[in-house]
């Protein structure tokens, strides 16, 4: 299964006092990982898909597992999976690893979104093609 990766240092706003990563962080982490995946691979950024398309993908499930603090400092190697592409929906396996130690693992599902009424839409064929292509690369 093909992996993206992202590195991103664990920085002060992301530590809560004891310099340890706030949970809630995590998240705004994996969601960046998200983002570059969308413009990298699916080649349709956010951009494209919010202002050109009035389109979005909200997050309809997210599961998270914390195996270890992550600290100040730290350089986070996120893995992104995709596990499924459905019909307007894609859903990732994502894991973040510091020095062989896996730190967090999130699995998550995203829709495709019409923004202006809410309803599913989709997927572009072009964003289709190349996520469709990234599940089949090794």
């Amino acid at each position: 299964m093909a992996t993206f990766t992202l590195d991103q240092e664990v920085m002060f706003q992301h530590c809560d006092p004891a310099q340890i990563v706030f949970y809630p962080r995590y998240f705004e982490m994996v969601n960046l990982t998200i983002e570059v995946w969308f413009s990298k691979i699916a080649q349709y950024s956010y951009i494209h898909m919010f202002n050109q398309g009035d389109n979005g993908v909200p997050t309809a499930a997210i599961e998270a597992r914390f195996h270890a603090p992550s600290r100040l400092g730290d350089l986070l190697h996120w893995n992104l999976q995709v596990t499924r592409l459905g019909k307007s929906s894609v859903s990732f396996e994502i894991e973040a690893v510091c020095d062989d130690q896996k730190r967090v693992s999130v699995a998550t599902t995203l829709v495709h979104i019409d923004a202006n009424t809410g309803a599913s839409t989709p997927w572009p064929e072009t964003a289709r093609t190349n996520i469709t292509k990234f599940m089949e690369d090794e």
